[in-house]
């Protein structure tokens, strides 16, 4: 399909090689930069393979050596001959701009990277075999892990590294321990230093447990916290509607019972509050999609644009096995598994932290210590596996018979934390009616996670 010629940097082409004939203890730079492919001219292909492969064997190469490499592989013809190799030298470029030319050929092999794939996607187009969902996906993706090669570099050294750490430290003794979005809860924030980025949380419960309001008070609080209050949060809600959420989010914030909004049944002042907190969440960048069928492809487009906007740090996903799996394989377990990896590769891909809720089997109401435990995660063992943080939700009280008196004590439990203190509960007050959590004073209670 692509018939002119495709973009390209011959006399850059041409100066990488003069340099490197020039300067053989360039080629371990070269090495690190680039590979035969980059190079468009089939002659430059050739030398270059012929120096590596020279290279590698003795250590080090010249014209000769080089020549007789090609001579041996009949491929010497194939450049032009010696003359070629000679005619290299004949306008010698100053070493010091190597990566300024290896730049040049590496931008002109993306250009065609990209064109060929989009030849790719064109045909894909006119197959029809995929549904629009698949193909937009296809494309995104392509052209992400195209612009991903361009970012990898070589190997880095320890100390550079060592050196960014202190940087990176530095930078955070400011902070007061929270290096990530803060989550509003000095309690939580404290084990992880706040919502990493890269990172996924698995937040699961059984229902009714307060899961949805948790996430909720976590997504208002990281857009109130962070980025001086413009933080911006995405929130895929699969099981409520916009509205509800947002109601929630009202009687949270403006200290109104979830009945009386509903009912529109306020008093005075607290149509005020009502007012008053209204303004106060228009200020919020808070993006919200209640699609009721969503693929894991659908969250990462939508994101993906959000991400190119600068508007995205954190997503909330209302629940994961509400999630459609765009590859049905009848396998609800396998598909979940997909879900889970799709959605820790988006936080890594996109730089956020992204928390998903997650039911628990009914195992848990079996057993006589109603204590949430990994083994307990619904579907897929995958999930543990995915997550960098998974908490569950349990409120002693839900058990208690009727009569007695309820406490509207929650305990958090941190049953996995890759990158801090696991086996630990924190403890919240849920007060139902405002779909608020407030955090209580800690106590050492030890976690026993399952065998």
């Amino acid at each position: 399909m692509l018939s002119k010629n495709m973009p390209h940097q011959f006399d850059a082409e041409q100066r990488v090689l003069s340099i490197l004939f020039l300067d053989p203890n360039a080629f371990k730079i070269a090495l690190d930069l680039l590979q035969k492919d980059d190079f468009y001219t089939e002659s430059h292909q050739l030398i270059f393979e012929a120096m590596s492969h020279v290279y590698y064997d003795q250590g080090t190469y010249d014209y000769l050596s080089v020549s007789g490499h090609l001579n041996d592989i009949r491929k010497l013809d194939k450049i032009g001959g010696m003359e070629y190799l000679y005619a290299l030298s004949d306008s010698i470029p100053s070493t010091s701009n190597l990566e300024h030319y290896i730049t040049m050929i590496r931008d002109a092999k993306m250009k065609r990277d990209i064109m060929e794939f989009s030849s790719k996607v064109i045909e894909e187009g006119y197959s029809g075999e995929k549904d629009i969902t698949a193909y937009v996906d296809f494309a995104e993706e392509g052209i992400f892990e195209i612009s991903k090669k361009r970012r990898t570099s070589g190997f880095a050294d320890l100390a550079k590294i060592t050196e960014e750490v202190k940087n990176i430290t530095e930078r955070n003794a400011h902070k007061q321990g929270i290096t990530g979005l803060s989550t509003g809860y000095q309690n939580l924030d404290d084990l992880s230093a706040g919502l990493q980025p890269q990172e996924l949380i698995i937040l699961a419960a059984r229902p009714s447990m307060g899961k949805s309001a948790f996430a909720m008070n976590v997504a208002i609080n990281v857009a109130k916290r962070n980025k001086e209050g413009q933080a911006h949060v995405a929130i895929f809600s699969l099981e409520m509607s916009n509205e509800q959420l947002v109601s929630r989010m009202l009687s949270s914030e403006g200290n109104i019972k979830n009945t009386r909004i509903k009912a529109g049944n306020l008093t005075s002042k607290e149509w005020q509050h009502f007012e008053t907190t209204i303004q106060a969440l228009k200020t919020m960048n808070i993006h919200f999609d209640d699609s009721g069928s969503v693929t894991v492809q659908d969250i990462r487009a939508k994101c993906r644009k959000l991400s190119q906007e600068d508007k995205l740090d954190f997503v909330v996903i209302d629940y994961l096995q509400l999630i459609k799996s765009s590859n049905r394989s009848g396998n609800r377990q396998e598909e979940v598994a997909n879900i889970s990896r799709s959605l820790k590769q988006m936080a890594r891909e996109l730089q956020i932290p992204i928390m998903a809720l997650s039911q628990l089997s009914r195992e848990v109401e079996k057993r006589d210590d109603k204590k949430p435990v990994l083994a307990d995660l619904r579907e897929s063992g995958s999930i543990e596996q995915d997550a960098d943080i998974v908490m569950f939700l349990y409120r002693p009280d839900y058990y208690k018979k009727s009569g007695d008196t309820k406490t509207g004590e929650v305990e958090l439990v941190i049953a996995k934390n890759r990158q801090g203190i696991a086996g630990v509960s924190r403890f919240f007050r849920f007060e139902t009616e405002y779909s608020r959590f407030t955090a209580q004073a800690d106590r050492e209670e030890e976690y026993k996670p399952d065998n």
